[in-house]
């Protein structure tokens, strides 16, 4: 029991640690953009991320069918686009606002699912989507300037939709297909058509800066590939709506990593709207099962009956 418990606790922490690593990761993307293209930055972090998930899961390449690589050719599409429009739309905002505006993705992936298969989505999901819908208006409104909605904006919420969409077919071919085997290909994908594209639009260059190097390989390593092996090792000890909880605060340690680091200027409007959006994603993420079990937890076995009156 002890064993169990101790496991649990690491779990949590590692799923912490991950949650940590990826709101890093927007701040370590603003640094490395002051360096280098957007394009270019993610050459340098799939290229290293597909590289590393290749050499220790070599294995797991051995006699792939042709329909495995075809699967992770389409997820890695909606990988490589939907970081494309995080990457571009990063240059015109803030890194804290995009960490929350990406994290709406978890709302979206029901309403995707029910278009794809047809499995309507329950109360909580459109309570959830309602509740973003809220935070959304909070976060891109300046209330002295009127509705403020721009570029970045824009191809945020498109990163995030296509960001659903890659959920989505993860969760369908995963159960096809080996799951390891269809990580290293997307991450081959997106390293590939990165690397094609500033190839031919000559954008490739070698002669990055020390700070915007490095903060390619902490993507590459810590961000995408590192993370990627904490979560999935994590999850075999706890529950997925527990696991749910803990990495929705991507969107929180993004945005205070921003502030801290990158001197983010939040106004009152901008941090309710976080906190709105934060609130719907626990919402569609959990759906609020955490406070059940707190309250049957709580529930004597056995309550005295109450005199009849």
């Amino acid at each position: 029991m002890e064993k169990t418990k101790k496991q649990s606790l690491l779990a949590d922490l590692g799923l912490v640690a991950v949650a940590f690593v990826w709101g890093s990761g927007f701040v370590a993307s603003k640094n490395a953009l002051d360096s280098m293209s957007p394009m270019m930055l993610m050459a340098v972090r799939f290229t290293v991320a597909a590289l590393l998930s290749g050499i220790i899961f070599r294995k797991n390449l051995k006699n792939i069918p042709k329909e495995t690589i075809k699967a992770g050719c389409v997820i890695g599409f909606f990988l490589f686009t939907a970081f494309a429009a995080q990457m571009i739309g990063l240059q015109y905002m803030l890194a804290g606002k995009q960490a929350f505006l990406t994290a709406t993705n978890v709302i979206m992936v029901p309403f995707i699912y029910w278009a794809v298969k047809k499995h309507r989505p329950d109360q909580y999901n459109f309570a959830a989507a309602f509740i973003m819908l809220l935070g959304l208006a909070l976060l891109t409104m300046d209330f002295s300037a009127g509705f403020s909605f721009n570029l970045g904006d824009g191809l945020t919420l498109l990163c995030a939709f296509l960001y659903a969409c890659h959920i989505v077919v993860v969760g369908i071919y995963s159960k096809q297909h080996d799951p390891i085997a269809l990580t290293v290909i997307q991450l081959a994908f997106a390293a590939i058509v990165s690397l094609a594209y500033v190839l031919i639009f000559g954008e490739f260059t070698l002669a990055i800066p020390l700070p915007g190097l490095l903060n390619g390989l902490y993507l590459g390593m810590f961000c995408t590939f590192l993370a990627f092996l904490g979560q999935t090792v994590a999850q075999k000890y706890t529950n997925a709506t527990h696991a749910a909880i803990i990495l929705s605060l991507e969107a929180v340690f993004g945005s205070l990593l921003a502030i801290i680091i990158l001197g983010d200027n939040f106004t009152f409007t901008m941090f309710l709207g976080c906190l709105v959006i934060f609130l719907g994603i626990l919402t569609a993420e959990t759906k609020w099962a955490f406070l059940q079990a707190i309250f049957l937890k709580a529930k004597p076995e056995n309550p005295e009956k109450l005199p009849e009156l």
